[in-house]
């Protein structure tokens, strides 16, 4: 079992079981998340498992979010990917989010935010996505060679139509926490 004994697995696990779970989608992957955290041997470990934790980040600044498009999908996600040896998912979220777009950026004041869970099939692997908010600047995105050059700030209802469907929940909850709120259209 994963959550006796280490420490930042049960650190995982209590910000998973915490989170406020509210769509079909969300419930579905806390629920799967939890169930493979108590099974996996080691879950923040990818090589361990073809089951494991990664770390995304959802980023909020004064021009909307940032979305790339994911070079061997083929669609818009956020960024984050897996984690390095003895790096927690919030961690893996900031690393990654400042490899893949050049960008500088932070969690809020007070610490790492789980804004967004999702648990889905990712090629010969499934990722335990845990989604945090991250707060960037106004600068544009450089990515360096070898990542995805198609990254950009896109406003919430831009964000909301071109991402992948499984970010959209974590995108609506965006609109609720970020500063200055980012706020859909509603007509």
């Amino acid at each position: 079992m994963a959550a006796n004994g280490q420490p930042a697995v049960a650190a995982v696990r209590r910000a998973v079981a915490e989170f406020d779970a509210s769509t079909p989608r969300e419930l579905d992957s806390q629920r799967t998340i939890l169930a493979e955290l108590d099974r996996l041997a080691d879950p923040l470990n990818r090589d361990a498992d073809p089951v494991h934790v990664t770390g995304s980040a959802i980023v909020s600044g004064p021009r909307g979010t940032i979305l790339h498009l994911h070079k061997r999908l083929g669609i818009w996600v956020q960024p984050g990917g897996h984690l390095d040896p003895g790096e927690d998912p919030a961690d893996a979220a900031v690393r990654e989010t400042r490899e893949e777009t050049g960008l500088v950026v932070a969690h809020p004041p007070g610490g790492p935010r789980l804004l967004h869970l999702d648990a889905h099939p990712a090629g010969d692997h499934f990722h335990l996505d845990l989604r945090y908010l991250l707060l960037g600047g106004d600068l544009d995105p450089q990515p360096p060679a070898g990542e995805s050059q198609q990254v950009a700030w896109f406003s919430l209802d831009e964000a909301i139509e071109r991402a992948d469907a499984a970010l959209v929940d974590g995108l609506i909850r965006l609109a609720r926490v970020a500063e200055p709120p980012l706020r859909p259209r509603t007509t």
